[in-house]
């Protein structure tokens, strides 16, 4: 890995709170899952390396906050950002109605080339019991379809399509030497911010 240029990816994760945002990073970057994990206050910074192809790629993960009080602040943490994950949970259909909102934002006020992917999470709970879900495949595949978004189901809990998340994501990113300034904005960006709950987490276990 240290003989490939590294390829800097500030990404972040939008979504109402409790959907499993926290939890789908925490799989991919220790491939761990708390079942009680604490509301996120403002946003949390993670980092993982990963070679995917024939690119390294270390990405700079804005895990975001989704509770309404702190929907203002998203701007900051998407401004520069060359990819985001919009994450719902299949068991709750106001939370496909809000991952709607932010994939509209993000179009409007985001990079125009930045890489969206649509997560729809807790596969898990839905495996259980089959009439836990509220928000059907089709509708998750129909809307990232019409707005060129990737789009996966996963499970946090389970790790399903974690990884293949953020996969598909680095096949997306332009190759080391079409990259440009931005990438290294948004780490400027990310080390200003105050309103961060600072659980970085280094890891450079991930072989995409």
């Amino acid at each position: 890995m240290s003989n490939k240029q590294i390829t800097p990816v500030k990404l972040v994760l939008l979504g109402e709170a409790a959907v499993g945002k926290s939890s789908l990073v925490l799989r991919f970057v220790s491939n761990d899952f708390q079942e009680n994990k604490e509301p996120t206050i403002g946003a949390a910074f993670l980092t993982q390396r990963c070679i995917i192809g024939d690119k390294t790629i270390k990405f700079e993960i804005w895990d975001t906050a989704g509770q309404e009080r702190f929907a203002s602040l998203a701007p900051m943490y998407y401004r520069n950002a060359q990819a985001a994950l919009v994450v719902y949970d299949i068991t709750k259909p106001a939370s496909f109605i809000k991952a709607r909102h932010w994939i509209k934002e993000l179009h409007e006020q985001a990079s125009k080339d930045i890489i969206i992917a649509l997560v729809g999470n807790k596969l898990d709970v839905v495996e259980e019991d089959e009439s836990n879900r509220k928000v059907a495949y089709e509708e998750g595949e129909t809307l990232a379809n019409e707005e060129g978004l990737i789009f996966l189901e996963t499970s946090a809990k389970t790790s399903f399509n974690v990884k293949e998340v953020f996969m598909n994501i680095g096949q997306k990113i332009p190759n080391p030497e079409n990259v440009t300034a931005s990438g290294e904005q948004g780490r400027n960006d990310a080390r200003v911010d105050l309103n961060v709950n600072n659980d970085s987490v280094e890891n450079n276990g991930c072989n995409c």
